[in-house]
């Protein structure tokens, strides 16, 4: 019987988040709410900030996943929605607090990574991102 690839991954999806979870609490943050800041702060306030569908579409996540996840960053005051003229849709943006909250993160989610590629080995932590960076590649691609 051939293993099911979705089954798979998911359950590493699911040991790799519980790691980097643990790893990103003492910041007070959720691997999910780190990566958005991360996100967020790529795309400065004086350049506009970015769109919900955006920046949905570069986390790979549904709208309104990324909308339930945004709830307790906005909530925590960590982003914003920045001023925009009527009918134009608001852009979000990384606050100060936000980027002080990505800067505490930031060491544990170092830490993080270099207990993944030694638990893994650097050999197979490298193989496995160069092909989930190549299989996301070719999927999106369809």
């Amino acid at each position: 019987m051939t293993a099911c690839t979705c089954f798979l991954l998911r359950k590493l999806a699911r040991k790799v988040t519980q790691a980097y979870d643990r790893a990103v609490a003492p910041a007070g943050l959720t691997i999910t709410q780190y990566s958005l800041l991360a996100h967020l702060s790529l795309h400065p306030a004086h350049q506009g900030g970015v769109s919900i569908a955006a920046l949905a579409e570069r986390m790979g996540m549904e709208r309104t996943t990324l909308l339930r996840t945004l709830r307790p960053v906005l909530d925590a005051g960590w982003a914003r929605y920045g001023d925009h003229a009527p009918g134009q849709s608001a852009a979000l943006e990384l606050t100060a607090k936000g980027r002080g909250r990505l800067r505490a993160a930031r060491p544990h989610w170092q830490r993080a990574q270099r207990e993944l590629a030694a638990a893994l080995g650097a050999q197979t932590a490298g193989d496995l991102q160069e092909a989930v960076v190549s299989s996301l590649t070719r999927l999106e691609a369809r």
